[in-house]
């Protein structure tokens, strides 16, 4: 057995049963070992920020990571826009990044690259194995680091002639490592700190499942205190039913418009709340400087036994939680779209169950009030903040849930980060629907003119935000690759273009003109 079929063999084992490709040379033994070795699903993405993104939405809805397969450090280089916002989110994910042979290395073939060197700030374990008969060890603590709680990005190094000399041992599963302890020293002081509604009990990760939220809705019945998420998440459990959670603004003035009244604070899988960026003249902390900020589980930490303590301790165990969404949806819209209309038509499409991937920073700030009471579904957001990350991530979450419906809403340039995620789609006849809001800019970046401070921005500035010249054809785009889409501007030609699209067992592309 080789190094290569060593490596297949002990991620199987250890649970990664799915590999987002893009290989080249170096890998090409681990790409025959994908093909005699039954068990491991491969899915080719075209460029690697699509397979690292892929294994972002991949680990979100499986809870538990898949593999990508990169060549070579630019390779990695490539996915590594969506391998930081896949660290940031949390996510689980195990690279295996192809590498020059050991004799090849000291000729500084044109390829060569410092691999470890590219890896480390996007990864939280990075490792080159030495030998054939060090891969199947190698490859099981990676698998073990990577779900280290919430997830962790990892990096395997594998030079090619570990990959086909002999000598492969495949390695057993590892136990997964255990959440870390909440602070047990801190609930008592939690206790006291919720207390009222200049109180804020504020959540993030893994504290935003359905019966996490269902335990906060209780802690904030009993106690009064207001309840809050991050601006982006995870993963959100939403819908009627569910435990309504409103979330830190992105604008700084409104979000510290939104946090100035709680004098009190407690954090559980959340951090302190921060702007997104430095902007002149204003905070760059976006709590009041008197604010009491108590955290009782970061990120890593058991968040469920934390809430369940605190729910226990506050005396709401049998308290029906507040805050709960009752079912309903927005009016039927009509005539040309606006951000509230679009919101309304999206609201009452919304599918049971589906799961919304959202990269809309600007267009989607309408969406949650009006989404609230829309069948139960599961939000995910962009949560490091480089954008071409919606359609990648649609990808993971589609394959990983093949049972669900999955909506991805995106601003045309940040879709043209990625846009070789839909023929990826269109390969593995992916269930996913994609509205691109068409407003021919980067109208973020618009609003971040004024905030930074520069005013009037003259004709070149507006220019260089700008993507009209030429006009992006999107439904020939998605065509070209193998996607069905339309067009629209009016809500009712958006409505039916969702009923096609989601009716849909594979990808439909929606362009919605605004």
């Amino acid at each position: 057995m080789n190094g290569a079929e060593s490596l297949v063999h002990t991620l199987l084992a250890n649970g990664v049963e799915v590999c987002f490709t893009n290989p080249g040379t170096s890998e090409m033994h681990f790409v025959a070992a994908l093909d005699h070795i039954p068990g491991m699903r491969s899915v080719l993405a075209l460029q690697e920020g699509v397979a690292t993104g892929a294994a972002d939405g991949y680990y979100r809805m499986a809870g538990k990571p898949a593999s990508t397969l990169l060549h070579l450090g630019p390779g990695l280089a490539n996915g590594l826009s969506n391998l930081h916002n896949a660290k940031k989110a949390g996510s689980g994910i195990v690279n295996i990044i192809g590498e020059h042979a050991s004799t090849h290395i000291e000729l500084d073939a044109p390829l060569t690259s410092d691999i470890e060197g590219i890896a480390r700030p996007v990864s939280h374990w990075v490792r080159t194995s030495d030998t054939a008969g060090t891969v199947g060890k190698d490859a099981a603590e990676a698998v073990q680091a990577s779900m280290v709680t919430p997830g962790q990005i990892v990096s395997l190094i594998l030079p090619s002639d570990t990959a086909w000399n002999d000598g492969g041992v495949p390695h057993e599963a590892l136990d997964a490592p255990t959440p870390a302890a909440f602070d047990k020293a801190a609930l008592a002081q939690a206790v006291e700190v919720l207390d009222g509604p200049d109180s804020l009990l504020l959540l993030g990760g893994g504290a935003l499942t359905e019966s996490n939220l269902e335990l906060a809705g209780q802690i904030a019945a009993k106690t009064g205190c207001k309840l809050l998420s991050e601006w982006s998440n995870a993963r959100l459990e939403r819908g009627a039913g569910r435990v309504v959670i409103g979330r830190v603004p992105y604008p700084i003035d409104i979000a510290l418009k939104v946090l100035e009244p709680y004098k009190r604070i407690v954090l559980i899988g959340a951090r302190a709340p921060i702007g997104f960026f430095a902007y002149p003249g204003k905070p760059a902390i976006l709590t009041r400087d008197d604010a009491e900020i108590l955290t009782l589980a970061d990120a890593a930490a058991d968040l469920t036994g934390a809430l369940v303590a605190l729910t226990e301790a506050t005396g709401a165990s049998d308290t029906p939680p507040a805050h709960v969404a009752e079912a309903g949806v927005p009016e039927r819209p009509t005539g040309p779209l606006d951000l509230d209309r679009l919101a309304q038509v999206i609201a009452r499409g919304i599918p049971e169950d589906a799961i919304v991937v959202d990269e809309s920073v600007t267009t989607g700030r309408a969406f949650f009030p009006f989404t609230k009471g829309a069948p139960k579904h599961t939000w995910l957001n962009n949560c490091g903040g480089s954008i071409g990350y919606s359609l990648p991530a649609a990808v993971g979450a589609a394959v990983a849930c093949p049972d669900r419906k999955v909506l991805t809403l995106t601003g045309d340039g940040s879709a043209m980060y990625t846009v070789q995620a839909l023929w990826t789609m269109a390969r593995e006849n992916l269930d996913v629907t994609i509205l691109i809001f068409a407003n021919r800019s980067y109208q973020i970046l618009r609003g971040e003119l004024t905030n930074v401070g520069v005013g009037n921005p003259g004709p070149r500035a507006i220019d260089m935000l700008s993507l009209d010249r030429p006009d992006l054809k999107w439904v020939h785009m998605a065509q070209s690759m193998g996607v069905e889409g339309c067009q629209v501007a009016t809500c009712e030609d958006l409505e039916a273009a969702m009923e096609t699209g989601l009716a849909s067992p594979g990808p439909y592309l929606i362009q919605v003109d605004l």
